[in-house]
């Protein structure tokens, strides 16, 4: 059913809201004991206390990348849903975070790098090198790029991806202990610097997500539709290669591989608000920065004073759900 302009506002605005009431509580609450007060404080008088030490260097960093992190994801799944024609396709379908994953191991295990800052210009190196190849393997047909030939593409690629990472940390196990909580996808410990480094490209993303905006409600319709309404398709899935590159890849950069984010959001956002990509896309950019905040914030408290990686956390709520999406559309099938 379609959604009226100002009910699509008032979700956006509500959306909106909620994430910054999030940030403040992922800035508030965990091990260590911090209060709104100091919160504030720590802003207006910095005093090197350990409270406001922790909010400046830790919690705030860590809010932040969190919903740019889950912003980002959120929109890669929506465009690779669009794209593929497949409800449970997410950026993972690419081989992005196979491929930054690769990249990562390779650095540690072959080159000895061990720095974090590294990790991310290597992760991002190999989610666009997955990317390139996927596009490069789903367009060998005649007919050109096809949903179904990148998904099999994207299915192939990461397999492979995946197999050679796992040969190489079993030839090299203390490689393994270096790059196990980044391969878990987490938002702890990541430097500010991270997100500074990618920023400009994730922004580059989100801008031209919202510029090709009516240019993928035609491509929904299917190919043959928007061929025949001058939308040149080819190029237009090229520019979605782009901009998953700059999403997916920059988030992979920062935090990790998490899952289940490029999933969940696009259909819960597509329930609330339609389909329409003008209002889909803030509208899940908003979603998954809350929902990986919320995740966050309670991947404190499980095992607490110890945190699991929030990738766990993710695939502990996605997991169910990614079944009764499965589910539905093999009963709709």
């Amino acid at each position: 059913m379609k959604k009226s302009k100002w009910f699509s506002i008032l979700s956006i605005g509500s959306s909106f809201l909620l994430m910054m009431l999030l940030i403040a509580a992922s800035v508030r609450y965990g091990y260590q004991q911090t209060s709104f007060s100091q919160i504030l404080h720590s802003f207006t008088s910095f005093n090197g206390s350990n409270a406001h030490l922790v909010i400046q260097s830790v919690r705030i960093p860590r809010a932040l990348i969190a919903a740019a992190v889950g912003a980002s994801l959120a929109v890669a799944g929506v465009l690779m849903q669009t794209l593929t024609k497949n409800p449970l396709a997410s950026p993972s379908i690419f081989g992005v975070n196979a491929g930054a994953g690769l990249a990562v191991v390779i650095a540690v295990t072959v080159f000895n790098v061990t720095s974090l800052q590294a990790f991310a210009l290597l992760a991002f190196l190999g989610a666009g090198v997955a990317i390139v190849t996927v596009f490069g393997l789903g367009s060998l047909d005649r007919k050109g790029l096809s949903p179904l030939q990148l998904t099999l593409a994207g299915a192939a690629m990461t397999a492979l991806f995946s197999s050679v990472t796992q040969g190489l940390l079993v030839l090299n196990e203390s490689a393994l202990e270096q790059v196990l909580f980044w391969l878990a996808g987490s938002v702890q410990g990541r430097d500010i610097e991270l997100l500074w480094t990618t920023l400009p490209y994730i922004a580059i993303g989100f801008a031209l997500a919202l510029f090709f905006a009516p240019s993928f409600n035609v491509l929904a319709m299917g190919d043959d539709v928007a061929n025949g309404l001058g939308v040149k398709t080819g190029m237009l899935k090229v520019w979605i290669g782009i901009i998953v590159i700059l999403l997916a890849g920059g988030s992979v950069a920062i935090a990790g591989p998490i899952g289940f984010i490029g999933i969940m959001i696009p259909h819960l956002a597509r329930k609330w608000i339609g389909i329409d990509h003008r209002w889909l896309i803030p509208l899940s950019a908003f979603l998954g920065a809350n929902l990986l905040l919320l995740a966050d914030i309670m991947a404190r408290y499980i095992i607490m004073p110890q945190e699991i990686p929030v990738g766990v956390m993710t695939a502990l709520i996605g997991t169910p759900i990614f079944i009764y999406i499965a589910r539905k559309v093999g009963t709709s099938s």
